[in-house]
């Protein structure tokens, strides 16, 4: 039996504590879901770092140019996966099983990215996110120039970037959290 671990070891923050204008923000997600993603509750404690986290995210996962939605998460699963962040592979994961309706390409992209069996723009997308993921400085024209060539446009390679950055750092606020994944997670999408 596993153990009990907290949620953070910085502690966390319910929805009804926090400033009116995030409570008014999270309040429809919970209302859909159920749940409050752990994630927001443990950046409530410094609220102007939930509200820029939020803000960005937003802006970059449900824009409805160029990427799809189910696209956005791809990035997030595959580069999550790269990092080891638990808390991602599995939140995000469960968002790509519904938006891709596929029950089985998060568990595969976010454990083998290059071997997952994926559509050749798929395959452009990871290929894109883990080179950047993987190898920051190594990164360059070559990689662009290649999933240019499979049909992504450059809005669309910039999203690729854009998605695996903020992911970096996502990743890294989930390890410094100790961060759990909610329950619900797990069993969403199958």
């Amino acid at each position: 039996m596993r153990r009990e671990r907290p949620v953070s070891r910085f502690g966390t923050v319910e929805v009804a504590d926090l400033p009116d204008d995030l409570r008014e923000r999270l309040e429809p997600l919970v209302e859909k879901t159920g749940f409050v993603p752990n994630i927001f509750r443990a950046l409530g404690r410094r609220p102007a770092e939930l509200r820029a986290f939020l803000d960005y995210h937003d802006a970059l996962m449900d824009s409805d140019d160029g990427l799809s939605k189910a696209e956005r998460e791809l990035v997030v699963v595959a580069t999550s996966g790269l990092n080891d962040c638990l808390y991602c592979v599995v939140a995000h994961g469960a968002v790509l099983r519904i938006r891709g309706k596929d029950p089985q390409l998060a568990d595969h992209v976010a454990t083998h990215p290059r071997g997952a069996d994926l559509e050749p723009r798929q395959r452009a997308i990871v290929d894109l996110a883990i080179a950047l993921a993987g190898d920051p400085g190594g990164f360059g024209e070559t990689d662009v120039a290649a999933a240019r060539a499979a049909g992504l446009s450059v809005d669309e390679v910039w999203d690729v970037g854009s998605i695996t950055a903020l992911f970096a750092a996502s990743n890294r606020l989930a390890h410094l959290f100790g961060l759990q994944p909610n329950p619900e997670f797990f069993s969403m999408g199958r």
